[in-house]
């Protein structure tokens, strides 16, 4: 199997980012990764008892059942989003788990496709294929606050579930745990790790739309305490016009394991060579009826055959853990990754009244087959290189009588980032035809490999932060938790050519650089209380903030504007049920962003930023995860923001206005799951996924532009026999034409109606 993208054209496929040979620096980097092993090289790991005397222990009688997790269950029990690996009763704040058990259920292959299923997640869509995520109605940046295994990934890629254990999602600010970004939360994708058990499995997957997918996990046990995983994935399909080429490979080998000192070194290669589907311009109102979306088929695709959408991410990480006879851990991990992005898209738009047939404006009305479409040139190559090195320490002590669970470390991270402007040779042209709303799929196409990329801007970024926190005992039913972080973010962002010509006003002088640095403090506070062991309850409050540098570019009123800040407040609650199998989790919060950035509208200066906007939103969500019974398995998770307001706005274009509901925050949203064991061989799910009308952000308050409620169904039937599994998979049993993500001027349809059907085979 092949794991490297193919680059045709020298000019077409910028390489990765890559960083030169290992100075000083790195070789400090290196000697505190290993650090905490040094002093205990010395120091036996408790032995492990012989095997006699093993056989003559006393026998212990379980007195409670415990669910199985991951890929056995649909509920999970312990989080790693909180630096260490914690009980999910144990943190002050809401987290919503997503299983591999789920995950395989309902088929979901994707970063979008699993946080569709979650209450109160909204998707912006941007200028290309960026994961730019709304929760609770505030931003999750791809750059800030999507994780992979606890360190930033912020690289923009596709990225897909083949070695995720679980992806997790903490809900509100985050600061004190992960520095910049966390507004509205952050994801967490757990990678699976190698285990001391000798265990195979393949997948193969056929479904519509020439969807062809195949997966490999196999985990060797190397010795007696170390082992070796790998997982493998080849996608392709034709994707009704938008064709899907990914393969992704990840290595892991873990030695020590259980032990004193525990090491581990892992490879995870990702490469996307996939179409893209830019968007659907919104339908204008007509004086009959209202306008919004397409009344068409999902799955008609009106971009060129040659839009392409290649993206991919090289990571190379290696961690260690040093484990203190008191229950606690040092853990030290380091990452080199390398990212790249080429996107060549097509923003369709209604062409003027004067080229439509009967010479009017594309409304309501007048929409038909007909109706001519435009197709513009929307283009992003980037490449990203990162180095992150973070070190926790995570212990259990008693001190002044009381209980104490600590937590405490430092991360570093730095960001080399670079920017490419496609221009086309003297005397060459590439003009894309028009196509009409009744010719979907029409295969044209133009050469992109004229195209020539030269580097137009670059931005290096550094950060530093260090945090503590401490969960205290205060009494046998009673917890307090604190904790504080300072970070220290550096930027400095070099324009090199502004295209001609510049539609920016705001933009950089050529050959010019600017930089800023930010420094502050975070801040988290939380009183849990668990008045027995299937019940937790907790109110806390914690803070984030945002750096104007997070998208890797600064412009002339930017560099010169201070971090945006905001607030969570949450009471909420996780109660079992009293056989262990069932979990329920309840929330409500109100969520503040301060000082929110916006372009001054009073200044002659129309580049200058003030932080003078505001909003809120607050709500319930609800979640429940495990079995009723040991056949019926059930997960949910449900959000209601009754209300979210821009409280205040500089009033400049492009703002919302004060007193109108921020877009991308829907009133209802959320996923119900549920699977029923028939027999020893056969199981039964089914699913609603449903939203409330939502509208993008940015918008004037009296635009018409609103993506309607939806409710889509899907049902799985799964047959066992011995170590084979056969799966069927129908999405969107209904074929509904959805807005799954939003923007000002587009919107991108939800899956279309999707038949899968796959084989596992388990094997030793």
């Amino acid at each position: 199997m092949k794991f490297a993208r193919p680059r045709p054209h020298p000019n077409a496929h910028p390489a990765r980012a890559r960083w030169p040979a290992p100075s000083p620096v790195a070789a400090a980097v290196l000697l505190l990764l290993i650090g905490p092993s040094i002093g205990t090289a010395q120091t036996a790991a408790p032995s492990a008892p012989a095997a006699e005397d093993a056989a003559t222990l006393p026998a212990v009688k379980a007195t409670a059942r415990s669910e199985p997790s991951g890929k056995d269950s649909v509920r999970a029990t312990t989080t790693r989003i909180g630096k260490g690996e914690q009980a999910l009763r144990d943190v002050p704040q809401s987290i919503t788990v997503i299983t591999e058990k789920l995950l395989d259920d309902r088929a979901l292959d994707t970063l979008k496709d699993a946080l569709r299923t979650t209450g109160g997640v909204a998707f912006q869509a941007p200028e290309g294929s960026e994961e730019d995520i709304r929760l609770r109605g505030f931003s999750l940046q791809a750059s800030g606050d999507i994780f992979l295994d606890g360190l930033r990934d912020p690289a923009f890629y596709e990225r897909d579930s083949f070695n995720w254990d679980r992806l997790e999602l903490l809900r509100g600010s985050a600061s004190v745990l992960f520095g910049r970004g966390s507004t509205g939360g952050a994801v967490n994708q757990v990678s699976k790790q190698p285990g001391l058990v000798t265990q195979h499995e393949v997948s193969a997957t056929l479904g519509s739309g020439g969807f062809a997918r195949g997966t490999a996990d196999l985990n060797w046990r190397t010795g007696n305490s170390s082992a070796l995983r790998v997982n493998a994935m080849a996608n392709k399909a034709d994707g009704d016009g938008v064709p899907i080429d990914k393969r992704g490979l990840a290595l892991a080998w873990r030695t020590g394991i259980g032990e004193r000192d525990e090491f581990a070194f892992s490879l995870y290669q990702l490469d996307n060579d996939n179409g893209i589907h830019y968007g659907l311009p919104w339908i204008a109102p007509g004086a009959q009826g209202a306008g919004g979306l397409w009344p068409r088929p999902p799955q008609n695709y009106y971009g060129m055959a040659s839009d392409i959408n290649r993206t991919g991410t090289t990571q190379w990480t290696a961690s260690h853990v040093h484990r203190f006879e008191n229950r606690s851990e040092w853990r030290t991990t380091l990452r080199l990754s390398d990212s790249d992005r080429d996107q060549r898209a097509s923003a369709i738009r209604f062409a003027p009244a004067a080229r439509q047939p009967d010479g009017r404006a594309v409304t309501a009305d007048t929409f038909s087959d007909a109706s001519v479409l435009t197709r513009g040139t929307n283009i992003k190559t980037m490449t990203l290189a990162t180095r992150a090195l973070q070190s926790d320490y995570s212990g259990q002590h008693t001190l002044a009588g009381l209980k104490h669970s600590v937590q405490a470390g430092v991360d570093l991270s730095q960001d080399r980032f670079e920017n490419f402007a496609a221009s086309l040779p003297a005397g060459t042209t590439l003009t894309k035809p028009v196509t009409t709303v009744g010719t979907p799929d029409d295969l044209a196409s133009v050469d992109e490999s004229l195209r020539l990329l030269t580097p137009n801007r670059r931005f290096e970024a550094t950060a530093v932060g260090l945090y503590a926190q401490d969960l205290i005992e205060l009494a046998p039913h009673w917890k307090l938790l604190g904790g504080v972080r300072w970070d220290r973010f550096d930027g400095r962002y070099d324009n090199l050519t502004i295209p001609a010509p510049s539609t920016n006003p705001c933009a950089l002088q050529p050959a010019s650089r600017v930089s800023r640095s930010d420094s502050l403090w975070s801040h988290r506070a939380g009183l849990l209380w668990q008045p027995s062991p299937t019940q937790s309850y907790h109110a806390s409050w914690g803070t984030s903030f945002n750096t104007s540098g997070d998208t890797y570019q600064y412009d002339a009123g930017t560099a010169q504007s201070g971090p945006e800040s905001s607030r969570n407040l949450e009471l909420g609650a996780r109660i079992d049920a009293a056989d262990g199998r069932l979990t329920t989790r309840a929330a409500l919060f109100h969520s503040t962003k301060y000082n929110e950035r916006n372009r001054d509208a009073d200044s002659v200066n129309a580049c200058n930023y003030v932080l003078s906007g505001e909003r809120h939103a607050a709500g319930v969500e609800f979640d429940l995860s495990g079995r009723i019974g040991s056949a019926w398995e059930v997960w949910g998770s449900y959000a209601w923001i009754p209300v979210a307001r821009v409280d205040a706005s500089s009033g400049a274009a492009g703002t919302e206005a004060v007193g109108s509901r921020p877009g991308l925050t829907p009133r209802h949203s959320g996923s119900i799951w549920t699977a029923y064991k028939v027999d020893a061989r056969w199981r039964v799910g089914a699913g609603l996924n449903a939203r409330s009308s939502d509208r993008p952000t940015g918008l004037a308050g009296n635009s018409p532009v609103a993506a309607p409620r939806f409710v889509t169904a899907d049902l799985l039937a799964e047959y066992r026999r011995g170590d084979l599994q056969y799966k069927f998979n129908l999405t969107n049993l209904t074929n509904e034409h959805t807005a799954e993500t939003l923007y000002r001027g587009h919107y991108v349809p939800g899956k279309p109606r999707t038949l899968q059907v796959s084989a596992t085979y388990a094997f030793f």
